[in-house]
């Protein structure tokens, strides 16, 4: 065995300096792809709460034909805030899967906000109206902020933006990042502006309900981010056995995501509609939900993207690992 083995870290730095929005994109179409193919899997996910009163969760897979095997260490640690810090954490690690050893390790908080805008955008491509004009967003953090962007993005008749905040005040921070797109201004009362846009993103940590299901019209398309865990969700009772419901994966979004709630509820993986096995063909009154939950896969994709252009520009810190 050799015994100058490097492992190569790349920190937040390095890696916010190889994320590219477009590159995320296709490492993260790829990904529902592949899972679509059934030539990626998805391994059983972790979630659990900690005494600490964090939740800690594990996501990992592998692509067996592309010598790709990793997982994401992650979760959600609350009193981070009190002392100045994200409290979302991830970790990524890349591994040989042909000995084991560990390749590349990464910090994951960039990738997983990217990747999960990247999954958003290509709900909303998939599955909203191309003549979406106004979209209501709830919550101003790092993923809403990523989902509007990918959004304005992906739907360029977007002109106008509402957002809720948990304590309903003006987030001008917030504002100041899309005003120069868009319309933006606070949503005011949550259910008319649910009732008056055509695109809503929850982008919440899944406390509860965030409006009433009656606000919900016709043509409405959902992109639903925070329900990552049992217990969490953002949509109020009864709203599923309305729409028309898209996953990244069915088994997670039953387990943790906002299907948790109507598990029997008929879905769609978001990836068929990429590959063509299936097809939205969506009508004009029709309610669309995608229920994103978060693949493993995702990560994979946009992790070998980053160490793959790391080694390429000699960044990111190798050190010995021997075996």
């Amino acid at each position: 065995m050799p015994s100058d083995a490097r492992l190569l870290l790349l920190d937040k730095n390095e890696v916010e300096a190889l994320l590219l929005p477009d590159d995320v994109l296709q490492a993260v179409n790829e990904a529902f792809v592949l899972h679509s193919q059934r030539e990626g899997r998805v391994f059983p996910v972790v979630r659990e709460p900690l005494a600490t009163g964090g939740v800690f969760g594990i996501k990992s897979g592998d692509v067996q034909a592309q010598g790709l095997l990793g997982f994401k260490a992650a979760g959600f640690w609350p009193d981070n805030r009190r002392l100045g810090g994200e409290p979302h954490q991830a970790t990524i690690m890349l591994i040989d899967p042909a000995t084991g050893r560990p390749v590349c390790i990464i910090d994951g908080n960039a990738v997983t906000t990217m990747r999960t805008g990247a999954a958003g955008g290509l709900g909303l491509q998939q599955l909203a109206r191309a003549d979406s004009t106004r979209l209501c967003v709830f919550g101003t953090g790092v993923q809403a902020r990523v989902q509007v962007s990918f959004a304005l993005q992906m739907l360029p008749a977007l002109c106008e933006i509402r957002y809720a905040t948990v304590d309903g005040k003006r987030d001008a921070a917030f504002e100041a990042v899309f005003a120069q797109r868009c319309d933006i201004a606070p949503a005011g009362d949550a259910n008319a502006a649910v009732a008056q846009s055509d695109v809503v993103i929850t982008a919440t940590p899944g406390g509860g309900a965030l409006f009433e299901q009656k606000s919900v019209q016709a043509g409405t398309h959902l992109n639903c981010v925070g329900a990552d865990t049992k217990g969490k969700r953002e949509l109020p009772p009864g709203l599923l056995e309305r729409v028309r419901l898209f996953v990244d994966d069915r088994a997670q979004a039953q387990q943790i995501g906002e299907t948790q709630w109507a598990p029997d509820t008929p879905c769609t993986e978001l990836g068929d509609l990429l590959t063509g096995k299936a097809c939205a063909n969506r009508q004009p009154t029709d309610i669309t939900v995608f229920d994103m939950t978060g693949l493993a896969l995702q990560d994979l994709t946009v992790a070998r993207m980053l160490h793959q252009r790391a080694r390429t520009a000699r960044m990111g810190s190798g050190i010995a690992w021997s075996w």
